[in-house]
């Protein structure tokens, strides 16, 4: 698995080659063997292809046309827009996208207690651990992969189309890679940790 971490590169042009059933569980099978806060295992996937990855598609745009246009979630990001349109473009080209939801999170418009807050920040850690996961099963099985963010200006339409409940948190669009990136630059071990002793 170190090797898988040391590969693992984030994907952005795929080849038109689908991945198979097996694959794709296995894959989420290892998300699943991630450690989660008090083991509440928070996590649900959606898995889209075919004829459901384009009507996603075009929610996303739609989402992302409203973000440019009405009343933005984003309204200090409008400069990452581009990127986001350059993101659904990348996921049209992935045979397989799975979305990953908080199952046990609230709306990100909802206000918080602070231990509501504590038990989201948990959750989520729990997440990314899985997504993680993810990743380097995919990077061990020469599948390509990229962990989306810009979901997020498209949230409502997104989350009204999946129809999942929980907390939206990420999509990965997953696929054979036709690119091989340089790994990017890495700050340096001894400007991000501090020894105590």
């Amino acid at each position: 698995m170190i090797s898988a971490i040391y590969d693992r590169r984030s994907t952005r042009k795929f080849i038109n080659k689908p991945i198979s059933h097996k694959d794709i569980t296995d894959i989420i099978q290892s998300g699943i063997k991630a450690p989660s806060s008090k083991n509440r295992q928070p996590w649900k996937y959606i898995v889209i292809q075919g004829n459901a990855k384009a009507e996603m598609l075009k929610v996303f745009r739609q989402g992302i046309e409203r973000e440019e246009n009405d009343s933005a979630l984003l309204p200090e990001s409008k400069q990452h827009i581009a990127a986001a349109k350059y993101t659904v473009d990348i996921m049209e080209e992935a045979p397989t996208i799975v979305f990953v939801v908080n199952s046990l999170g609230k709306s990100i418009l909802s206000e918080l207690t602070p231990e509501e807050r504590v038990y989201e920040i948990c959750n989520i850690q729990s997440i990314s651990a899985s997504i993680q996961n993810m990743l380097l099963a995919a990077t061990e099985k020469g599948i390509g992969s990229l962990w989306i963010c810009d979901i997020y200006f498209a949230y409502s339409e997104l989350c009204k189309w999946l129809g999942s409940g929980g907390q939206l948190i990420a999509a990965i669009a997953f696929g054979y890679p036709n690119e091989f990136p340089k790994e990017r630059p890495r700050k340096k071990i001894d400007d991000i940790v501090e020894w105590r002793n």
